[in-house]
Protein backbone atom coordinates (compact mmCIF):
# COMPACT_ATOMS: atom_id res chain seq x y z
CA UNK A 1 0.00 0.00 0.00
CA UNK A 2 2.66 2.49 -1.00
CA UNK A 3 5.03 1.63 1.71
CA UNK A 4 2.63 3.14 4.49
CA UNK A 5 2.40 0.84 7.80
CA UNK A 6 3.10 2.68 10.87
CA UNK A 7 -0.80 2.75 12.07
CA UNK A 8 -2.32 0.03 9.55
CA UNK A 9 -3.97 -2.71 11.14
CA UNK A 10 -1.27 -4.95 13.21
CA UNK A 11 -0.48 -7.81 11.44
CA UNK A 12 2.42 -10.52 11.61
CA UNK A 13 4.77 -7.82 9.86
CA UNK A 14 4.40 -5.39 12.34
CA UNK A 15 8.45 -5.33 13.31
CA UNK A 16 8.86 -3.65 9.87
CA UNK A 17 6.83 -1.05 10.43
CA UNK A 18 5.91 -0.22 13.94
CA UNK A 19 7.15 -2.80 16.70
CA UNK A 20 4.25 -1.19 18.83
CA UNK A 21 1.37 -2.69 17.14
CA UNK A 22 2.05 -6.47 18.25
CA UNK A 23 0.64 -6.12 21.91
CA UNK A 24 -2.95 -5.38 19.54
CA UNK A 25 -2.69 -8.69 17.96
CA UNK A 26 -5.57 -11.54 18.73
CA UNK A 27 -3.52 -14.22 17.72
CA UNK A 28 -1.25 -16.15 20.33
CA UNK A 29 1.55 -16.33 17.72
CA UNK A 30 2.54 -16.25 14.15
CA UNK A 31 5.26 -16.05 11.61
CA UNK A 32 5.52 -14.85 7.92
CA UNK A 33 7.92 -14.61 4.90
CA UNK A 34 8.58 -12.19 2.12
CA UNK A 35 9.96 -12.54 -1.44
CA UNK A 36 10.61 -9.32 -3.38
CA UNK A 37 13.00 -10.32 -6.53
CA UNK A 38 14.98 -6.40 -6.36
CA UNK A 39 14.89 -4.24 -8.69
CA UNK A 40 15.07 -7.15 -11.77
CA UNK A 41 14.78 -3.96 -14.59
CA UNK A 42 19.05 -3.71 -13.80
CA UNK A 43 19.95 -7.20 -12.52
CA UNK A 44 18.61 -10.91 -12.90
CA UNK A 45 19.57 -12.08 -9.30
CA UNK A 46 18.98 -9.16 -6.42
CA UNK A 47 17.04 -10.30 -3.80
CA UNK A 48 15.51 -9.52 -0.81
CA UNK A 49 14.21 -12.39 1.97
CA UNK A 50 12.50 -10.76 5.36
CA UNK A 51 10.97 -13.44 8.34
CA UNK A 52 9.38 -12.24 10.94
CA UNK A 53 7.35 -13.80 13.87
CA UNK A 54 6.06 -12.79 17.24
CA UNK A 55 4.50 -14.57 20.31
CA UNK A 56 1.96 -13.65 22.92
CA UNK A 57 3.39 -13.76 26.76
CA UNK A 58 0.30 -12.81 27.74
CA UNK A 59 -2.93 -9.95 27.46
CA UNK A 60 -0.60 -7.45 27.74
CA UNK A 61 3.09 -8.23 26.61
CA UNK A 62 4.59 -9.92 23.26
CA UNK A 63 7.84 -10.48 22.19
CA UNK A 64 8.89 -10.46 18.57
CA UNK A 65 12.12 -11.71 15.97
CA UNK A 66 13.03 -11.00 12.55
CA UNK A 67 15.53 -11.53 10.20
CA UNK A 68 16.26 -9.41 6.86
CA UNK A 69 18.59 -10.90 4.30
CA UNK A 70 19.50 -8.81 0.79
CA UNK A 71 21.69 -10.75 -1.96
CA UNK A 72 22.86 -8.41 -4.60
CA UNK A 73 24.03 -11.00 -6.57
CA UNK A 74 26.90 -12.00 -8.33
CA UNK A 75 29.51 -9.29 -8.99
CA UNK A 76 32.47 -9.35 -10.79
CA UNK A 77 35.52 -7.55 -9.07
CA UNK A 78 38.21 -5.48 -11.26
CA UNK A 79 41.20 -3.67 -9.62
CA UNK A 80 41.69 0.11 -11.23
CA UNK A 81 42.93 -1.17 -14.75
CA UNK A 82 39.80 -3.80 -14.95
CA UNK A 83 41.99 -7.07 -13.90
CA UNK A 84 39.64 -9.25 -12.94
CA UNK A 85 39.85 -10.35 -9.18
CA UNK A 86 37.10 -12.71 -8.68
CA UNK A 87 33.43 -13.07 -8.80
CA UNK A 88 31.80 -12.36 -5.39
CA UNK A 89 28.09 -12.64 -3.54
CA UNK A 90 27.83 -9.43 -1.46
CA UNK A 91 25.21 -9.33 0.82
CA UNK A 92 23.70 -7.73 3.95
CA UNK A 93 21.54 -9.30 6.96
CA UNK A 94 20.05 -7.96 9.66
CA UNK A 95 18.49 -9.66 12.84
CA UNK A 96 15.63 -7.98 15.69
CA UNK A 97 14.26 -9.16 18.34
CA UNK A 98 11.24 -7.01 19.89
CA UNK A 99 9.32 -6.32 22.43
CA UNK A 100 5.41 -4.57 22.77
CA UNK A 101 3.27 -4.24 25.40
CA UNK A 102 -0.27 -2.47 26.29
CA UNK A 103 -0.08 0.71 28.12
CA UNK A 104 -3.50 1.08 28.16
CA UNK A 105 -6.78 -0.80 26.15
CA UNK A 106 -5.96 1.87 23.60
CA UNK A 107 -2.33 2.52 23.33
CA UNK A 108 1.05 0.42 23.21
CA UNK A 109 4.39 1.01 22.56
CA UNK A 110 7.36 -1.21 21.61
CA UNK A 111 11.06 -1.67 21.42
CA UNK A 112 13.51 -3.40 19.04
CA UNK A 113 17.10 -4.33 19.39
CA UNK A 114 18.99 -4.80 15.94
CA UNK A 115 22.37 -6.56 14.45
CA UNK A 116 23.38 -5.37 11.03
CA UNK A 117 25.86 -6.92 8.75
CA UNK A 118 26.91 -5.71 5.37
CA UNK A 119 29.26 -7.44 3.59
CA UNK A 120 29.60 -5.62 0.22
CA UNK A 121 33.29 -6.00 -0.72
CA UNK A 122 34.04 -9.39 0.23
CA UNK A 123 37.27 -8.83 1.84
CA UNK A 124 38.53 -7.26 -1.86
CA UNK A 125 41.09 -4.16 -1.20
CA UNK A 126 39.68 -0.74 -1.59
CA UNK A 127 40.98 1.92 -4.77
CA UNK A 128 43.68 2.92 -2.67
CA UNK A 129 44.75 -0.56 -1.40
CA UNK A 130 43.21 -0.63 2.09
CA UNK A 131 41.62 -3.85 3.12
CA UNK A 132 38.03 -3.95 3.50
CA UNK A 133 35.84 -5.48 5.90
CA UNK A 134 32.00 -6.53 6.86
CA UNK A 135 30.29 -3.22 8.01
CA UNK A 136 29.00 -3.77 11.54
CA UNK A 137 26.07 -1.87 12.99
CA UNK A 138 24.35 -2.10 16.33
CA UNK A 139 20.37 -0.40 16.10
CA UNK A 140 16.96 -0.16 17.86
CA UNK A 141 13.75 1.03 16.84
CA UNK A 142 11.20 2.35 19.12
CA UNK A 143 7.42 2.45 18.27
CA UNK A 144 3.96 3.39 19.59
CA UNK A 145 0.88 2.86 18.50
CA UNK A 146 -3.09 3.70 19.16
CA UNK A 147 -6.60 3.04 18.10
CA UNK A 148 -10.09 3.48 19.21
CA UNK A 149 -13.43 2.25 17.39
CA UNK A 150 -15.62 5.53 17.02
CA UNK A 151 -19.39 5.32 15.23
CA UNK A 152 -20.17 6.64 12.10
CA UNK A 153 -23.41 7.03 11.57
CA UNK A 154 -25.31 3.84 11.69
CA UNK A 155 -22.40 1.84 11.33
CA UNK A 156 -18.68 1.77 13.36
CA UNK A 157 -15.28 1.92 12.37
CA UNK A 158 -12.02 2.74 14.05
CA UNK A 159 -9.37 5.25 13.90
CA UNK A 160 -5.61 4.56 14.67
CA UNK A 161 -2.11 6.82 15.05
CA UNK A 162 1.29 5.41 14.94
CA UNK A 163 4.68 6.86 15.25
CA UNK A 164 7.84 5.29 15.02
CA UNK A 165 11.71 5.91 15.21
CA UNK A 166 13.95 3.00 13.33
CA UNK A 167 17.44 2.50 12.81
CA UNK A 168 18.61 4.43 15.61
CA UNK A 169 22.41 2.81 15.96
CA UNK A 170 25.83 2.98 15.36
CA UNK A 171 27.43 4.01 12.38
CA UNK A 172 29.03 1.50 9.81
CA UNK A 173 32.16 1.44 8.28
CA UNK A 174 34.38 -1.31 5.62
CA UNK A 175 37.68 0.06 6.65
CA UNK A 176 39.40 0.58 9.54
CA UNK A 177 40.24 4.13 9.07
CA UNK A 178 37.72 5.00 6.83
CA UNK A 179 35.12 8.04 8.40
CA UNK A 180 32.31 5.77 8.85
CA UNK A 181 28.82 6.56 7.80
CA UNK A 182 25.48 7.02 9.19
CA UNK A 183 22.65 4.27 8.74
CA UNK A 184 19.74 5.21 7.75
CA UNK A 185 17.37 6.35 10.71
CA UNK A 186 13.55 7.29 10.39
CA UNK A 187 11.11 8.50 11.75
CA UNK A 188 7.87 7.73 10.33
CA UNK A 189 4.15 9.37 11.47
CA UNK A 190 0.60 8.43 10.13
CA UNK A 191 -2.46 7.31 10.51
CA UNK A 192 -5.33 5.22 9.68
CA UNK A 193 -9.19 4.85 9.56
CA UNK A 194 -11.72 2.05 8.64
CA UNK A 195 -14.91 2.08 8.34
CA UNK A 196 -17.24 -0.55 8.21
CA UNK A 197 -19.77 -0.85 5.55
CA UNK A 198 -21.48 -3.36 6.85
CA UNK A 199 -20.79 -6.75 8.63
CA UNK A 200 -18.99 -8.07 5.12
CA UNK A 201 -16.83 -5.35 3.72
CA UNK A 202 -14.57 -2.46 4.86
CA UNK A 203 -12.06 -0.09 4.08
CA UNK A 204 -9.12 1.44 5.48
CA UNK A 205 -7.40 4.43 4.57
CA UNK A 206 -3.66 4.71 5.64
CA UNK A 207 -1.21 8.01 5.44
CA UNK A 208 2.07 7.78 6.42
CA UNK A 209 5.00 10.59 6.59
CA UNK A 210 8.86 10.10 6.63
CA UNK A 211 12.03 11.94 7.47
CA UNK A 212 15.09 10.34 7.26
CA UNK A 213 17.28 11.86 10.57
CA UNK A 214 20.68 11.85 9.36
CA UNK A 215 22.44 14.56 8.64
CA UNK A 216 22.51 16.63 5.14
CA UNK A 217 25.82 17.61 3.44
CA UNK A 218 26.80 20.72 3.75
CA UNK A 219 27.78 22.78 0.46
CA UNK A 220 31.61 23.87 0.72
CA UNK A 221 33.82 26.10 -0.64
CA UNK A 222 37.79 26.13 -0.61
CA UNK A 223 39.53 28.54 1.09
CA UNK A 224 41.57 30.78 -0.39
CA UNK A 225 44.41 30.88 1.78
CA UNK A 226 44.79 27.46 3.36
CA UNK A 227 43.29 25.54 0.44
CA UNK A 228 41.23 23.75 3.22
CA UNK A 229 37.33 23.30 2.45
CA UNK A 230 35.10 25.03 4.37
CA UNK A 231 31.47 24.63 5.08
CA UNK A 232 29.82 27.36 2.84
CA UNK A 233 26.06 26.64 3.81
CA UNK A 234 24.47 23.84 5.74
CA UNK A 235 26.15 22.39 9.21
CA UNK A 236 29.40 20.48 9.82
CA UNK A 237 29.65 16.82 10.57
CA UNK A 238 27.79 15.94 14.14
CA UNK A 239 29.99 14.58 16.37
CA UNK A 240 27.26 11.50 17.50
CA UNK A 241 24.10 9.53 16.00
CA UNK A 242 22.14 11.41 18.46
CA UNK A 243 23.07 15.15 17.60
CA UNK A 244 22.84 14.26 13.99
CA UNK A 245 18.78 13.23 14.46
CA UNK A 246 18.87 16.55 16.06
CA UNK A 247 20.72 18.28 13.32
CA UNK A 248 18.79 16.80 10.76
CA UNK A 249 15.60 18.56 11.24
CA UNK A 250 17.64 22.06 10.48
CA UNK A 251 20.77 21.76 8.51
CA UNK A 252 20.23 21.51 5.18
CA UNK A 253 22.28 24.11 2.88
CA UNK A 254 18.98 25.71 1.51
CA UNK A 255 17.25 26.34 -2.11
CA UNK A 256 18.50 29.26 -3.55
CA UNK A 257 15.33 31.46 -4.29
CA UNK A 258 14.55 34.38 -6.74
CA UNK A 259 16.31 36.82 -4.52
CA UNK A 260 19.67 34.99 -4.04
CA UNK A 261 18.80 33.80 -0.27
CA UNK A 262 18.82 30.51 0.42
CA UNK A 263 15.54 28.55 2.09
CA UNK A 264 16.49 26.21 4.59
CA UNK A 265 13.45 24.95 5.34
CA UNK A 266 12.49 24.20 1.74
CA UNK A 267 14.67 21.66 1.37
CA UNK A 268 14.08 20.17 5.12
CA UNK A 269 9.95 19.77 3.60
CA UNK A 270 12.01 18.50 0.28
CA UNK A 271 13.25 15.48 2.86
CA UNK A 272 9.87 14.15 3.87
CA UNK A 273 8.67 11.35 1.26
CA UNK A 274 4.52 10.62 1.83
CA UNK A 275 2.63 7.52 1.59
CA UNK A 276 -1.09 6.84 1.34
CA UNK A 277 -3.11 3.48 0.60
CA UNK A 278 -6.28 2.21 0.62
CA UNK A 279 -7.08 -1.33 1.65
CA UNK A 280 -10.39 -3.05 1.40
CA UNK A 281 -11.43 -6.04 3.08
CA UNK A 282 -14.62 -9.00 2.32
CA UNK A 283 -15.82 -11.05 4.78
CA UNK A 284 -11.95 -10.62 6.68
CA UNK A 285 -10.78 -13.29 4.11
CA UNK A 286 -9.92 -11.77 0.37
CA UNK A 287 -8.84 -7.86 0.43
CA UNK A 288 -7.69 -5.46 -2.15
CA UNK A 289 -5.02 -3.23 -2.27
CA UNK A 290 -3.92 0.14 -3.62
CA UNK A 291 -1.27 2.75 -2.44
CA UNK A 292 1.04 6.07 -3.36
CA UNK A 293 4.65 6.74 -2.60
CA UNK A 294 5.57 10.14 -3.20
CA UNK A 295 9.80 11.03 -2.59
CA UNK A 296 11.14 14.38 -4.01
CA UNK A 297 13.20 14.24 -7.08
CA UNK A 298 16.29 16.24 -5.24
CA UNK A 299 15.75 13.55 -2.17
CA UNK A 300 15.85 9.76 -3.99
CA UNK A 301 12.93 10.75 -6.39
CA UNK A 302 11.32 7.25 -5.47
CA UNK A 303 7.51 7.61 -6.85
CA UNK A 304 5.27 4.45 -7.27
CA UNK A 305 1.97 3.22 -7.13
CA UNK A 306 1.57 -0.39 -5.44
CA UNK A 307 -1.53 -2.65 -6.64
CA UNK A 308 -2.02 -6.25 -4.37
CA UNK A 309 -4.26 -8.62 -3.10
CA UNK A 310 -4.94 -10.68 -0.01
CA UNK A 311 -6.33 -14.28 0.81
CA UNK A 312 -6.79 -15.44 4.65
CA UNK A 313 -7.44 -19.77 4.22
CA UNK A 314 -7.86 -20.59 8.16
CA UNK A 315 -4.33 -20.81 8.96
CA UNK A 316 -2.17 -19.41 6.28
CA UNK A 317 -2.30 -15.74 4.78
CA UNK A 318 -1.07 -15.23 0.92
CA UNK A 319 -0.08 -11.52 0.28
CA UNK A 320 0.59 -10.11 -3.39
CA UNK A 321 1.48 -6.79 -4.80
CA UNK A 322 3.13 -4.99 -7.93
CA UNK A 323 4.45 -1.68 -7.90
CA UNK A 324 3.95 0.64 -10.49
CA UNK A 325 7.04 3.33 -10.93
CA UNK A 326 5.37 6.93 -12.15
CA UNK A 327 8.66 8.78 -13.09
CA UNK A 328 9.79 6.91 -16.03
CA UNK A 329 9.13 3.74 -17.67
CA UNK A 330 13.06 2.72 -17.37
CA UNK A 331 13.00 2.83 -13.75
CA UNK A 332 15.06 0.58 -11.86
CA UNK A 333 11.81 0.05 -9.13
CA UNK A 334 9.34 -0.96 -12.60
CA UNK A 335 8.06 -4.97 -12.38
CA UNK A 336 8.94 -5.38 -8.95
CA UNK A 337 6.65 -7.97 -7.47
CA UNK A 338 6.41 -8.91 -3.43
CA UNK A 339 5.30 -11.93 -1.94
CA UNK A 340 3.98 -12.93 2.05
CA UNK A 341 3.29 -16.18 3.30
CA UNK A 342 1.69 -16.25 6.62
CA UNK A 343 1.15 -18.62 9.34
CA UNK A 344 -1.53 -17.84 12.20
CA UNK A 345 -1.35 -19.61 15.27
CA UNK A 346 -4.70 -18.93 16.66
CA UNK A 347 -6.24 -20.41 13.69
CA UNK A 348 -5.04 -23.94 15.21
CA UNK A 349 -6.83 -23.72 18.79
CA UNK A 350 -3.87 -24.51 20.60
Amino acid sequence: MGDVGVASSPDINSQRWNVGKYAFLDSDGGFAITYTPWLRNLIPDINLAYLSSFYRIDDQQVISASLCYFSLGNVLFTDLIGTVQGQYNPNEFAIDAGYSRLFTDHFSGGIAFRFIRSDLTSGQRSADGQETYPGISFAADLGFYYQREVNVGESDGEWAAGVSLTNMGTPISYTLDATKTPIPTNLTIGGRFTYNIDEYNSVAFNLDMHKLLVPTPPKMKENEETGELEVLRGKPEPGSVVLGMIQSFYDAPGIEKADGSFSVISEELNEIAYSAGVEYWYREQFAIRSGYFHEHQTKGNRKFFTVGVGLKLNVFSLDFSYLIPTNGQHSPLANTLRFTLGFDFASLNL
